[in-house]
């Protein structure tokens, strides 16, 4: 059986199908939605002006200076009288809109650019200081609306889309197309008399004052094809690597010593560390086939070891003392370390924010290290509970609650116990005061306290729940450790 497509209502307007993705309904039809507008002035129409009489659409204006009623006391207002047929909007041709009058011309270089003639501020659109109106502000070549987002201004002083003044004015060739790799030639016919020939197509060759055009090429950079990069304009046909000419963006554009850009792998392989776990993957060799005095021979101008550029003093890594820059930049306390440096002080593992301790000799240690230097020591105090000792000489052992040694704090700055300076990874609260993992216990018992047990005492110290009731809990029949035993200790 043929195939026989569903009968759709027709416009009355245009008389084609009307389909429920578009249609306006007025007076039992259905309308398209370009079409739902007034037959006498073209005003576009919705459901709260909208008047229908015979098939045919106005606005309420229109319908009523057509139908409406004529005569003394009828018009736009009470007592006025309105004799209008609307016989202006009926003129052969005008397909219900109004003619056009004639524009006054305003004087040279004044008016718009494009028709000559005089801009009022309610039509004003604007492009480089010059004023155009709403209905000239348009692409010379494809007439597209502009607005000040994808509004270019040419060679020509003309203005254009963005796709067009790529074609006209943009870099040709491969990678330059609409497309990822595609080949761009478009020849457009350029019959503007002000229009540059193809050999002056090229940006780049508008030389700018010295310091002020592309790093590169030192052209002048338009507005439509500026890249900004730490403060310097390219152009974004120049905004490439300098070793493998691969195209940038913010992402992975890096600033190098020698005031280029590279990408991120270029700039690994000529200032980044190298040696054995500082390729792309973990535990790989990275030598690039080169020594490292075969690429300083190659760029006898650019020092490859960052670290030899020698930072001011208290401004480098702590370790190194060279300058730190972005690419390359590890934080901790406040201070810039090169990623090659920010390792454990005492078995050189490769640190990060998770598990990098400061010690209080201002180095940087992991975990394990920083246990074995400055934690605690004793029954309880490794890993899980178990018996830790270390053969290291150089350790400090704490075998005391209240040591004897190391940097007092200020009054009120330190332990509450023993009075000594407390770091981050070994701090313990309560009340507002800062205590030693190793001093947070009961005073009388000496039994280690965290957040669930802790009781603080009227004298100023710490006590479990058991040695507190005893000191401070309430006596007598009821308030012992059971219920109904006589406390009396």
């Amino acid at each position: 059986m043929p195939f026989k497509p569903a009968d759709n209502p027709k416009c009355p307007k245009c008389g084609k199908s009307v389909y429920a993705a578009e249609e306006r309904v007025a007076g039992g039809n259905k309308w398209h939605k370009q079409c739902f507008k007034c037959g006498m002035c073209g005003k576009m129409l919705d459901s709260t002006n909208c008047a229908e009489h015979e098939n045919e659409l106005y606005c309420k204006n229109c319908h009523g200076r057509k139908y409406g009623p004529k005569g003394y006391g009828f018009g736009g207002g009470a007592g006025c009288l309105s004799m209008d047929t609307g016989a202006q909007f009926q003129g052969e041709g005008t397909n219900g809109h109004f003619e056009p009058k004639p524009m006054s011309k305003a004087p040279e270089g004044e008016g718009c650019p494009r028709c000559g003639g005089y801009v009022y501020m309610a039509e004003q659109m604007l492009a480089r200081g010059r004023a155009y109106h709403k209905g000239c502000f348009k692409c010379g070549e494809c007439k597209k609306g502009l607005d000040s987002v994808n509004c270019c201004e040419g060679p020509d002083r003309n203005i254009y889309c963005k796709v067009c003044y790529g074609k006209k004015y943009g870099p040709k060739g491969y990678g330059y197309g609409q497309g990822g790799g595609a080949l761009q030639s478009d020849t457009t016919n350029i019959e503007c008399e002000f229009a540059p020939k193809p050999s002056a197509v090229d940006t780049s060759a508008i030389k700018a004052s010295p310091g002020q055009g592309c790093p590169r090429c030192g052209g002048v950079v338009f507005a439509a094809e500026q890249v900004l990069s730490k403060g310097r304009e390219w152009h974004r046909k120049c905004y490439k690597c300098r070793d493998c000419s691969k195209t940038l963006d913010s992402i992975i554009a890096c600033d190098g010593p020698d005031r280029d850009v590279y990408c991120k792998t270029c700039y690994g392989k000529k200032w980044g560390p190298h040696g054995y776990g500082f390729a792309c993957g973990s535990g790989f060799l990275q030598t690039d086939c080169m020594s490292e005095e075969q690429l300083a021979s190659q760029k006898p101008m650019v020092t490859i070891d960052t670290t030899v550029i020698k930072a001011p003093e208290g401004q480098g890594c702590p370790r190194c003392g060279g300058m730190v820059f972005a690419a390359e930049q590890q934080l901790a306390k406040g201070t810039m370390w090169h990623k090659k440096c920010f390792n454990c002080n005492e078995c050189h593992r490769p640190l990060d924010s998770m598990i990098a301790c400061d010690g209080p000799d201002r180095e940087i240690h992991c975990r394990a290290c920083y246990g074995k230097l400055f934690g605690p020591k004793g029954f309880g105090f490794g890993h899980t509970p178990t018996l830790v000792s270390t053969d290291a000489q150089a350790a400090p052992v704490h075998t005391d609650v209240k040591p004897a040694n190391g940097p007092k704090a200020k009054d009120g700055k330190g332990c509450t116990r023993c009075g000594y300076a407390v770091y981050e990874a070994e701090k313990m609260l309560s009340k507002n005061r800062i205590w030693h993992k190793r001093c947070f216990s009961c005073f009388d018992c000496h039994k280690s306290l965290d957040s669930t047990n802790l009781n603080d005492g009227p004298n100023g110290e710490i006590y479990c729940r058991g040695c507190y009731g005893r000191n401070y809990g309430p006596r007598g029949v009821g308030f012992g450790m059971g219920a109904g035993a006589l406390t009396m200790a």
